[in-house]
């Protein structure tokens, strides 16, 4: 069941993803060679809580251990911080925050670039990035929601890069996930039409080589192209509008 919501709630979710936007724009200041990438939990953990919020991802399912997502070069998303991994020059990271804001959630992510990176890898975030836009112009009531993934694969196809299958956008609120799915590839079947007052998230993972992935048996959340190749990703949140759509995480 996809929930619309009410203009109490929406105004809620504004407030939810512009503390998103700031705390991604905020970490993104500290994100270089040299840093760990629990160094950069951390302090998004204490900027969190300073402003008198928490961090949505923090023991979700009972299970996830920190508090952002850091997903290095080949790890597609949901990679766990960790002591261990250290940024080098060259690497890329995606970075997904989602703070709960007096009881809603905003989520975002961004693909960082770590000094100079390959031309493969240059070319993959900003691509990668470009097909976020584009999927999201097709968010317009009328429209449907899988308007949004067939947009993004035909912008993608003269670079035969893959496209995740697995992991898709979601509806957000109250809860970290919610209806609608959102792909972000082609497919043949209708999927609902977009309407005034629904939330979801626009977030294409997009890989190297193929559009396979391996999700981890130990920690139970990190996701792996399958190939070995390097993954991007960039998110918002969208709130759809009577008119067309409106970023709720942007930082006004």
């Amino acid at each position: 069941m996809i929930y619309i919501k009410n203009r109490s709630e929406i105004e809620k979710m504004r407030k939810a993803g512009r503390f998103a936007a700031r705390l991604l724009n905020y970490i993104g200041q500290f994100v270089k060679e040299g840093v760990t990438t629990l160094e950069l939990n951390d302090l998004c953990e204490d900027y969190t809580r300073k402003h008198g919020h928490t961090s949505a991802p923090l023991n979700y399912k009972g299970t996830y251990p920190k508090s952002i997502c850091t997903s290095i070069n080949n790890i597609v998303c949901h990679g766990i911080p960790k002591s261990a991994d250290v940024l080098k020059k060259g690497d890329i990271i995606n970075i997904d925050v989602s703070p709960r804001v007096d009881g809603y959630i905003g989520d975002t992510s961004r693909t960082f670039k770590i000094g100079k990176v390959s031309p493969e890898a240059e070319e993959l975030v900003e691509l990668t990035q470009k097909a976020m836009w584009v999927g999201i112009e097709q968010v317009k009531p009328g429209n449907r929601i899988s308007d949004i993934g067939n947009a993004i694969e035909e912008f993608l196809a003269p670079k035969k890069y893959g496209i995740v299958r697995d992991l898709m956008g979601h509806g957000v609120g109250k809860n970290f996930h919610e209806e609608p799915q959102v792909p972000h590839f082609k497919t043949n079947r209708k999927l609902a039409k977009i309407e005034p007052g629904m939330i979801f998230t626009v977030e294409p993972m997009i890989n190297l080589g193929t559009w396979e992935v391996i999700f981890d048996k130990k920690d139970k959340w990190t996701v792996w192209t399958k190939d070995g190749k390097i993954s991007a990703q960039f998110e918002h949140t969208v709130l759809v509008t009577e008119k067309g759509y409106e970023i709720l995480t942007l930082d006004e």
